[in-house]
């Protein structure tokens, strides 16, 4: 019960199992699922109704599909998936845009806005670019307008960045941005509500970099974190690429 807590009574049996197996308690999944149904307690649904956000404009040329659904990276930095969502709050829609690694599944960097312009998307690339650096990365998104504008074009080349677009109004084209949004929602968007945007700009902050971030577990990521996953991938990359001190080639041989 207390893990179910912490996760904010989101992780269903397959997380629950992962944590108790790090706290040192081995138990099946099965069993785990059938506590949880006999407490009357489940996780929580990461199914989204699909919602079109962006629009895209007849005078701007989208880039082409340099992903086509392969949604695979063996290193940080090689792509990255970009989108937007609203949140409502009673003051009115606060806009979303957020830029994910699709190796580590980690949200890099996002911006939040009162419009969906091409500031928005700009902003939250830029912010990626600076917290990552990355070496001619492919940023893939929708044929959004904010996307396949003049000014996002123009920065993307500026900074070396490959911009890739899928095809108008499909889901599947960006679907690993789909599912993080897939999961903002149903763990903090559709279970919460707030008074005013500020309110909203700080629960979606902390949201992200105290919980997603560092310690949401993924299946796809051998249900570690993003970050957990990025520290364990430079970790594994430290070791590969540091040849044997002259003790330890002794050792070895």
């Amino acid at each position: 019960m207390m893990i179910y807590r912490k996760s904010d009574c989101t992780y269903g049996h397959p997380r629950i199992t992962v944590e108790l197996a790090d706290l040192g308690i081995l138990v099946n999944h099965k069993r785990v699922g059938r506590l949880m149904r006999a407490a009357g307690i489940k996780g929580v649904s990461r199914r989204r109704n699909f919602v079109i956000t962006t629009q895209r404009s007849k005078r701007d040329h989208p880039a082409p599909d340099l992903v086509q659904r392969h949604f695979k990276a063996s290193s940080i930095n090689q792509l990255w998936v970009a989108d937007m969502t609203y949140i409502p709050t009673w003051a009115g829609f606060l806009y979303l845009a957020v830029v994910i690694d699709v190796c580590s599944r980690k949200v890099v960097d996002w911006s939040f806005g009162e419009t969906m312009t091409a500031n928005l998307v700009i902003s939250a690339l830029n912010m990626a670019l600076l917290t990552r650096k990355p070496d001619e990365v492919i940023h893939h998104s929708d044929q959004g307008s904010q996307y396949t504008s003049v000014e996002f074009g123009k920065r993307c080349r500026e900074m070396g960045v490959r911009p890739s677009m899928g095809s108008v109004g499909d889901a599947y084209d960006n679907a690993m941005a789909e599912s993080f949004f897939a999961c903002l929602e149903c763990e903090l968007i559709d279970r919460r509500s707030w008074k005013n945007k500020t309110e909203a700009r700080l629960a979606v902050f902390t949201w992200i970099e105290s919980w997603y971030n560092p310690t949401c577990r993924h299946s796809v990521l051998g249900y570690l974190s993003p970050n957990n996953f990025e520290i364990k991938l430079k970790e594994k990359i430290t070791i590969n690429c540091n040849p044997l001190s002259p003790v330890e080639a002794v050792s070895v041989s």
